[in-house]
């Protein structure tokens, strides 16, 4: 599940950081219930990490076995269906967070 918030637009920008989109527990558990095995987002977090140090969507989906990639861009590009996300992470061992080579290929 890729979540086009169109965030990305202030990527580089103060505003990036400020008021950004995100999932709330409540929607983390429906797309866990829907079978989601990846959750991406076009913003900094899937969580509240503005003004809440609560981390539900996160919790949720890693205790549940599935990957959440943030930051990503031009999700406006990727049709609603048909297409296929690839996130490719570097063989590092035992971080919490590291980069992606995030690209979707188009049908």
């Amino acid at each position: 599940m890729l979540l086009h918030t169109g965030w990305d637009r202030h990527f580089g920008t103060p505003t990036y950081a400020k008021g950004t989109p995100y999932l709330t527990g409540k929607a983390a558990a429906y797309l866990i219930q829907a079978g989601a095995v990846l959750v991406g987002i076009d913003s900094i977090n899937i969580d509240d990490a503005e003004t809440s140090r609560e981390r539900p969507a996160h919790s949720q989906f890693l205790a549940a076995g599935v990957h959440v990639v943030e930051h990503l861009s031009n999700l406006d590009a990727v049709p609603p269906t048909g297409a296929r996300f690839t996130a490719v992470p570097p063989k590092i061992r035992q971080f919490g967070t590291f980069p992606v080579r995030a690209f979707a290929r188009l049908p």
